[in-house]
């Protein structure tokens, strides 16, 4: 497909011009809402209060990670963060290998004491912080802990192992979906959208590896788990009311492309809506997809820009498009992004276009609306040159992009 020469197009705005857009953008990542870019989080404290390093992944990914960095958030407790290369980006640091042999993460030192395991983390900030509501040990928190870990298996038995038959995957369909009646029954004892009575400990322990099923089922699988499950649309819709929760959450594309490297394999079913499913979160149209319902801030196309001009010139040089062409089809991109305009870039840019798009990271580089605008920008752009894709995705690992180049 190549664009009609009946579409009028528009040059694109310089760097400067771009630049000046965004000069009313600011964000506060110390004393602000949960961000993925922080180094330092004090929520109006004095730096001399911090007690806590947080060792987790550059990429903002670790579902531990995740539960440490979401539990510190909803505490507020002043901690800082250092950011560690996961295996499947690059080589782990060597200072950090140091300091933790096993190069396990989620770490965290705590008045000078280094410590692994995300339960054992959470028990010992509890110890000297106090539980978020009810602690790891309460018994109704530990009764949730286990239902989680049943969760957890189902999910692994039915995206993880390859079926030999139709008979087989449906027999692991069935065995998630009746762990699932069974946590959807558990918040329905609640009186309110959380596992237990307020939000609290349970919940953090939760949400990494739900948020993933919701992901992950729905591109290899076409099953939607918050669509399917009442509670847990729910307890989705509750938890997105919560800043520190959308500081941390992830979307279908990142998920849908870091967790096999991860897991050790994602397996499609190949049925029509999981083919439907897939080509969506691949492709676009983005708006609308069941991985976010809470509604779009008015700076997420600003919030993108800003981003992107932090980061052009690794972004640039990384492309598989020679850096003056895609400099120019970069532009093309944010310009339709900022102002709706169509800007045509030369012919053979789409592949770095799409090249960017399949590369954003949720919440790495930015929160989900504002990935969604700059995605659909980029496809757009794209458009007007052909369908011509770029090189897929690494399933295998994602060592075509080192997260360091995109640091804060």
């Amino acid at each position: 497909m190549v664009v009609s020469s009946l579409v009028n197009t528009s040059p694109p705005l310089n760097w400067s011009d771009l630049e000046a857009l965004t000069h009313d953008f600011q964000t506060d990542r110390v004393n602000g809402p949960t961000n993925a870019q922080a180094t330092l989080r004090l929520f109006g404290q004095s730096e001399s209060e911090v007690r806590v390093t947080l060792f987790r992944d550059n990429h903002a990914w670790c579902p531990y990670c995740q539960k440490i960095w979401l539990w510190l958030e909803e505490k507020q407790i002043p901690y800082r963060i250092q950011k560690v290369t996961m295996f499947c980006y690059g080589e782990k640091e060597s200072w950090y290998k140091r300091k933790v042999p096993s190069g396990m993460l989620p770490a965290l030192e705590l008045d000078g004491k280094i410590i692994t395991e995300s339960d054992d983390i959470l028990i010992a900030l509890e110890q000297v912080f106090g539980p978020l509501k009810l602690g790891m040990n309460d018994s109704a928190v530990v009764s949730m802990r286990r239902l989680e870990r049943l969760l957890f298996r189902a999910w692994c038995g039915w995206l993880c192992q390859p079926a030999r038959s139709a008979r087989d995957e449906a027999r692991n369909r069935e065995m998630f979906i009746k762990i699932v009646d069974q946590v959807e029954a558990a918040i329905a004892q609640t009186p309110g959208p959380y596992f237990l009575a307020e939000f609290g400990t349970a919940d953090v322990i939760f949400t990494p590896y739900v948020e993933r099923m919701n992901a992950s089922l729905y591109y290899y699988k076409g099953y939607s788990l918050r669509q399917n499950n009442p509670r847990f649309s729910d307890w989705f819709d509750a938890m997105e009311t919560r800043s520190t929760y959308r500081g941390t959450q992830s979307d279908f594309h990142t998920h849908a492309h870091d967790l096999p490297p991860q897991m050790g394999g994602c397996w499609e079913n190949g049925e029509p809506q999981m083919l439907a499913n897939k080509l969506r979160v691949d492709r676009g149209p983005w708006q609308g997809l069941p991985d976010v319902t809470y509604p779009e801030p008015e700076s997420s196309r600003k919030e993108a820009l800003d981003r992107v001009i932090k980061h052009r010139s690794n972004i640039i040089r990384v492309n598989p498009v020679s850096d003056e062409l895609f400099d120019e089809a970069l532009r093309c991109a944010l310009t339709h992004l900022m102002t709706g305009a169509v800007c045509q870039p030369q012919s053979g840019t789409e592949v770095g276009l799409r090249y960017l798009r399949d590369r954003i990271n949720v919440p790495r580089d930015m929160s989900i609306h504002a990935a969604k605008r700059l995605r659909e920008s980029l496809e757009q752009t794209a458009a007007l040159l052909s369908d011509r894709q770029s090189t897929p995705i690494p399933i295998r690992d994602r060592r075509d992009q080192n997260p360091i180049e995109f640091a804060n």
